[in-house]
């Protein structure tokens, strides 16, 4: 097989770790929303939920980097 044709490890292990992590986000965030709409009488309310709405757009953003590190990786684009 040629050299030029294969998947470069390291950046497929970059590519991996990122999803990784948005995966942890991708729990994270629908549950921390959940726990803020069931708790509307409490005072910290919409920090909660702020912040809930935070970690789910840190998923969205994780999975596309991630997803398109991994295609990276498969065709030899550098970063």
């Amino acid at each position: 097989m040629d050299e030029s044709n294969r998947t470069d490890k390291e950046i497929l292990t970059k590519g991996l770790k990122q999803l990784l992590i948005c995966l942890i986000f991708m729990f994270l965030g629908p549950s921390l929303i959940h726990l803020a709409l069931n708790n509307q009488d409490k005072s910290l309310f919409i920090v909660l939920l702020i912040i809930a709405f935070i970690f789910c757009i840190i998923a969205i953003i994780l999975l596309a980097k991630g997803i398109n590190t991994i295609l990276d990786s498969m065709f030899n684009k550098k970063s």
